[in-house]
């Protein structure tokens, strides 16, 4: 008797909240087709290229102290002694050291930059679409690419059935592309 009560109330349960869900709203949007089309990325985008550049310009001068001074070894390396030989190897050695250290540390420094100028970004279009969802009544908004399925980390969605916000957002956002 207790488990048909609760198999009752199970049941019930389940009818209840299938009867709930059909009545909630289910949008998506396409963030990828947003985010790249605002103002605040395209800068951050230029704004990461000039920092990228600068490094290289860094790496690069770097390169050109090691190819001068290799040059300089290869030319003179018959006239020196075994310890001025030995010291200019080890320099050499120091120098591609650190051109291999800076290079791993300019990439660390790239992805940092990219995090921290891209968050406010994202944080805005996130913000835009909390508001379009706000306002259109929607529960669950899915960040999808188009009506790809496996983009939004979904097994299945019907592109039909969801409502997509995504040019309602770009309006919020004031992008007109």
């Amino acid at each position: 008797m207790k488990n048909f009560l609760k198999l009752t109330l199970a049941l019930a349960l389940l009818v209840i909240g299938a009867n709930t869900a059909s009545a909630q709203k289910f949008g998506r949007v396409d963030l990828a087709a947003i985010v790249p089309n605002m103002p605040e990325y395209k800068e951050a985008v230029a704004n990461l290229e000039t920092y990228g550049k600068d490094l290289q310009n860094q790496l690069e001068l770097i390169q050109v102290e090691f190819n001068q001074k290799y040059a300089d070894y290869e030319k003179n390396k018959a006239t020196f002694t075994d310890t001025i030989r030995q010291m200019k190897e080890a320099e050499l050695q120091q120098l591609q050291q650190r051109y291999m250290e800076f290079q791993q540390i300019a990439q660390q420094d790239i992805q940092k930059q990219e995090a921290e100028l891209m968050e406010p970004v994202y944080a805005k279009a996130d913000e835009a679409v909390k508001k379009v969802a706000a306002a259109g009544g929607y529960i669950v908004v899915f960040n999808t690419a188009g009506d790809q399925p496996s983009s939004a980390g979904l097994a299945y969605f019907d592109a039909k059935a969801l409502v997509d916000i995504t040019a309602t957002v770009k309006q919020e956002l004031g992008i007109t592309e």
